[in-house]
């Protein structure tokens, strides 16, 4: 689960992570408010969406009085943003956070996420803050820092003070920095986060060093313990087929291709995807209905899939262990006759009920295409689709 930069903002701060004040607005005036409380002189207006890149597309002004920042609020509240994260649609802003303005001195790349080779949470950072990391990785890669955290001693000072020299902080700085590392991880751990990212973390002319920018992510297989952090969910933000899909317990992800997937388990739902790219063709999603998905269940998933209009094909592939191919096939007749389906659909089967469920699809009276195995499968359903166009 992602969560705007202001609420990033609020929750490290309560670890000790050291951030401008600011205030949420939703309208121009409530803009105006915050930054007469604030006091000023120099303000910042930024647009809060769930993507990178707001000040390249326009998303973050600096300003210099209380009647600039209501006409800038006015300016960016409902506009369309559009950065390299959201893609060509864009994404409509519906508030901003006002915020000080400092004297930056140095920008700097601060981050810690959950490194999957070494089983370690890793700290990352670099003295080419404000810049993308996999930019700064791809070109001077020797510019970052990696320390990993062995979870058996968290972190301890020594970790975060390397950190630091690494940064290039000096005098006050170094026990700012200190403070400012040792939080966050903190933060971090307690709070079940995927990824922290402070870009640019600032060293201000006085010497603070200050989160100019927060982006946290969460575990969602953790929320539960977190129930405060679930409710800042912005579900505006988020695809309207994957919030469909979790509320029925599927795990779904819209991709950019033109055959839709539909698999029980994450491995095979990968290996389904390759396939069709092995075969030259582009998957349209990543979905799992899981190993007890019901009729209705399946049913659901078809929809999601058809919601997309890039769909041009489904590729079915189910191996019935817990789920029965049966239920397989009658939730996918069944969704098939209430939208009415005019796209090819290859369905491949193997495991428990796989002769009854072959049977219910053969007798649906449906255009439905079996396979015999995956690689026929993939064939089958890349062919139709290229016929089909």
């Amino acid at each position: 689960m992602n969560i705007h930069e202001y609420q990033a903002k609020q929750l490290l701060s309560k670890y000790g992570v050291a951030v401008p004040r600011g205030g949420v607005a939703y309208t121009a005036a409530e803009a105006e408010d915050i930054a007469k409380e604030l006091g000023g002189p120099v303000w910042v207006v930024k647009a809060q969406i769930h993507a990178g890149g707001r000040g390249k597309g326009g998303g973050v002004k600096v300003v210099h009085s209380t009647e600039e920042v209501r006409e800038t609020a006015r300016e960016i509240l409902g506009m369309t943003l559009i950065t390299h994260q959201t893609g060509p649609a864009g994404k409509e802003v519906k508030r901003v956070y006002i915020e000080d303005g400092c004297d930056i001195a140095r920008e700097l790349y601060l981050g810690l996420l959950v490194d999957r080779a070494s089983a370690r949470i890793t700290v990352m950072a670099s003295t080419e803050g404000g810049m993308d990391i996999e930019e700064v990785a791809a070109k001077t890669p020797e510019k970052i820092i990696k320390v990993a955290i062995d979870s058996a001693t968290g972190m301890q000072p020594h970790h975060a003070r390397k950190i630091a020299f690494g940064l290039g902080l000096e005098g006050k700085q170094v026990g700012s920095g200190v403070k400012f590392i040792l939080a966050m991880y903190k933060a971090f751990t307690e709070l079940d986060a995927s990824i922290v990212e402070i870009n640019p973390l600032v060293v201000t002319a006085a010497g603070e060093v200050l989160a100019l920018d927060a982006k946290m992510n969460f575990d969602d297989n953790a929320l539960f313990r977190h129930k405060d952090i679930e409710e800042l969910r912005d579900e505006g933000e988020e695809d309207p087929a994957e919030l469909e899909a979790a509320r029925h317990e599927l795990n779904y992800i819209k991709l950019d291709g033109n055959i839709g997937c539909m698999v029980n388990g994450a491995g095979l739902a990968m290996a389904t995807m390759d396939i069709i790219k092995l075969h030259g063709g582009e998957p349209a999603n990543f979905l799992d209905v899981g190993g007890g998905a019901t009729k209705d269940r399946v049913t659901t998933a078809f929809k999601l899939i058809l919601s997309d209009p890039n769909v041009k094909g489904i590729l079915v592939n189910i191996f019935g262990g817990i789920m029965r191919c049966d239920v397989i096939a009658e939730g996918v007749v069944s969704a098939a006759r209430e939208v009415s389906l005019d796209i090819p659909l290859v369905v491949r089967l193997e495991g428990t009920n796989v002769e009854l469920g072959k049977e219910i699809l053969a007798e649906s009276g449906l255009p439905i295409v079996s396979a015999d195995d995956f690689g026929d499968a993939a064939r089958k359903v890349v062919e139709a689709v290229k016929k089909a166009a």
